[in-house]
C-alpha cells in the first residue's frame, strides 16, 4: 500500500499530460482488441453515497470513455468495474462488500475482468487491509485524493500480477481541467470546494476527504460558463460546507459573493447548493437568496439533533435556539422557502428527553423534507468510543416514532400546495411513467404532469391538482 504524500510541486499541466499519455495507451489497446474481435470493451461504474461521489464518478466516466470503453449499467456485461465507495454510513459499506462478493463469481467466468475500488472507504486503512486479505481478486485500490491519477493506476493494474494500491494520506492541490461526462445535460454538479474542517464527532468525512480547499472563483465561473454554453440550465454547487467557501483563498471571497457571480453567467437559469452548515450561514447569504431570482428558494440545513447537549457532544457549534433563529430569518425573507434537513437518531448518550427535543424541533420548523438516519458507528471518529451507545432496538423504535411525527407534517404541507402555481423546469420523462413529464420547483419539490417531449428544457407554469406525500401532480397553465 502506498501512503505517499501528493507531490505538490508537480504542475497541473504535467499531471494532465501524464493522464493523456496513459489514456492514449489504453485506448490503443482497447481499439486493437475491437479490431481483432469486433467487440468493444465495456466499463461499469457503481456509485455509493453523496453528490460529491456522483460527480467524481462523472469524471471517471469521462476518462473511461476517452479510453475507448463503452459504458454499461450491468456488471455482468462489463470488462472493467469501478466501485466508487462511501463510508458515511455502515449500510453503504455493506453494499460494497456484498457487490465485491458478486464480482468474485464474475471474475471466475471472465478472468480478464478488471475490478477497481476507490472513494471514501479506501481512505480507511482497516478497509484496505480487509480488501487485501478477503478480496485479493481486486485489481486496483485508490482513494479520494488521487482520483486524477486513475489512468496511470489503471494502466499499472492491467499489467500487474497483484493488487495495485495507492492511497494518499493527505490531500494535495486542487486539480483543474479534468473532463466530466455529466449524466444530465440540463442539470450539472459543480464542486466549489473539497474537504471539511468541522470534525463532527460522528463523521468520517474530514478523515477521508481531507481539510477544506476552495477552488478559485475564476475556475468555477469558467466551468459554469462552459456548462451553460453546452445547454445546462441548472447547476448544483457542491461542498461539504459551502458556507465556509473562500476561507483558504486570497483575495478573500465568501460564498455569497461566489453565488452572486455565478448567477451572472448567461444561460444559467437556476442555482442550487448543498450542504449548508448552520454555524457558518450568513445573513448576507439569506438576503441574496431572497433577492436573486436565479437562486432557488431551497435551503438544506442539517439540524442532526434537537438537544443542545447532544449538539455539543456532536461538536456541531450551534444551539437549537441559534438554528431556529436561522429558520425564522430565512422565512421572514422568503416565506415560500423550502427547508430540508438531516436528522441522526440514537447518537451515543441520547436520552428520551434529548429525543423529545428533536421531535420538538421537527414540530417547530415544519420541514418540507428530511433525511433521517440511525446513528452509524464509524471507526476512527470520536463518537465511536463514547460510552452509552444507544441499543439498536431503541434506535429503531425512536426513528419509527420520529417518522410518525414527521411524515404527517410533510403530508399536510404538500396538501397545502393544492391549486398553487409553481414555476417548474421540465427535466424529462417521469421514472415511473415515461408518458408523464417531471420537473422541480424552486423549493425542490418534484412535480409530475402530462405534456410533450418538446417541453423538456423549458421553464413552465404548473398548477398543482393532486398533492402526494413525496411529490406533486399538476397541469400546465
Amino acid at each position: 500500500m502506498s501512503n505517499r504524500v501528493p507531490i505538490s510541486i508537480q504542475s497541473v499541466e504535467s499531471i494532465l499530460e501524464e493522464n493523456d499519455v496513459k489514456i492514449r495507451e489504453i485506448k490503443a489497446s482497447v481499439d486493437q482488441y475491437f479490431e481483432e474481435t469486433g467487440y468493444r470493451k465495456r466499463a461499469c461504474i457503481k456509485t455509493y453515497g453523496c453528490q460529491m461521489n456522483e460527480h467524481d464518478s462523472e469524471k471517471l466516466d469521462a476518462m473511461l470513455m476517452d479510453m475507448g470503453y463503452v459504458m454499461t449499467e450491468k456488471m455482468e456485461d462489463a470488462d472493467l468495474i469501478v466501485f466508487n465507495t462511501c463510508c458515511v454510513r455502515e449500510n453503504a459499506e455493506l453494499k460494497v462488500y456484498g457487490n465485491l462478493g458478486r464480482v468474485k463469481n464474475l471474475k471466475k467466468k471472465n478472468p480478464n475482468l478488471i475490478l477497481a475500488v476507490c472513494g471514501c472507504m479506501m481512505q480507511q486503512p482497516h478497509v484496505v487491509e480487509a480488501i487485501k486479505h478477503k478480496y485479493a481478486y481486486v485489481d486496483l485500490v485508490f482513494g479520494t485524493h488521487n482520483l486524477h491519477h486513475f489512468p496511470g493506476l489503471l494502466s499499472e493494474a492491467m499489467h500487474a500480477d497483484k493488487t495495485v494500491i495507492e492511497v494518499w494520506d493527505t490531500e494535495g492541490q486542487v486539480i483543474e481541467g479534468l473532463q466530466v461526462n455529466r449524466k444530465k445535460s440540463l442539470k450539472g454538479f459543480v464542486n466549489i470546494m473539497y474537504g471539511c474542517n468541522n470534525f463532527c464527532a460522528y463523521c468520517i468525512v474530514p478523515y477521508t476527504r481531507g481539510r477544506e480547499r476552495s477552488r478559485r472563483p475564476e475556475d468555477i465561473l469558467e466551468e459554469v460558463a462552459t456548462m451553460a454554453a453546452e445547454g445546462t440550465k441548472e447547476i448544483m454547487l457542491l461542498g461539504q460546507n459551502v458556507n465556509s467557501y473562500g476561507k483558504t483563498l486570497k483575495p478573500v471571497i465568501d460564498f455569497a459573493d461566489l453565488l452572486e457571480r455565478v448567477s451572472e453567467v448567461e444561460g444559467i437559469e437556476r442555482i442550487r447548493f448543498m450542504t449548508s452548515h448552520p454555524k457558518d450561514i450568513s445573513q448576507k447569504l439569506l438576503e441574496l437568496m431572497a433577492s436573486n431570482d436565479k437562486i432557488c428558494k431551497s435551503l438544506h440545513l442539517p439540524i442532526q439533533a434537537g438537544s443542545n447537549r447532544i449538539l455539543k457532544n456532536m461538536n456541531r457549534h450551534y444551539t437549537r435556539e441559534q438554528y431556529l433563529d436561522i429558520v425564522d430569518r430565512a422565512r421572514a425573507l422568503m416565506p415560500d422557502v423550502g427547508i430540508s434537513t438531516d436528522i441522526i437518531v440514537g447518537f451515543p448518550g441520547e436520552t428520551e428527553a434529548d429525543f423529545e427535543e428533536t421531535l420538538d424541533i421537527i414540530r417547530r420548523v415544519n420541514y418540507d423534507s428530511a433525511f433521517t438516519y440511525l446513528y452509524s458507528r464509524r471507526t476512527g471518529t470520536p463518537a465511536a468510543t463514547l460510552p452509552d451507545q444507544v441499543p439498536e432496538a431503541e434506535k429503531h423504535a425512536r426513528i419509527d416514532r420520529l417518522l410518525k411525527v414527521l411524515n404527517p407534517m410533510i403530508n399536510a404541507r404538500m396538501k397545502s400546495y393544492k391549486d398553487t402555481v409553481f414555476e417548474v423546469l421540465v427535466e424529462g420523462p417521469s421514472k415511473n411513467n415515461p408518458a408523464i413529464l417531471m420537473g422541480r420547483t424552486s423549493q425542490s419539490h418534484t412535480v409530475n404532469f402530462p405534456g410533450e417531449a418538446s417541453w423538456i428544457g423549458e421553464t413552465i407554469q404548473v398548477k398543482i391538482t393532486r398533492p402526494k406525500l413525496f411529490s406533486l401532480y399538476g397541469e400546465r397553465i
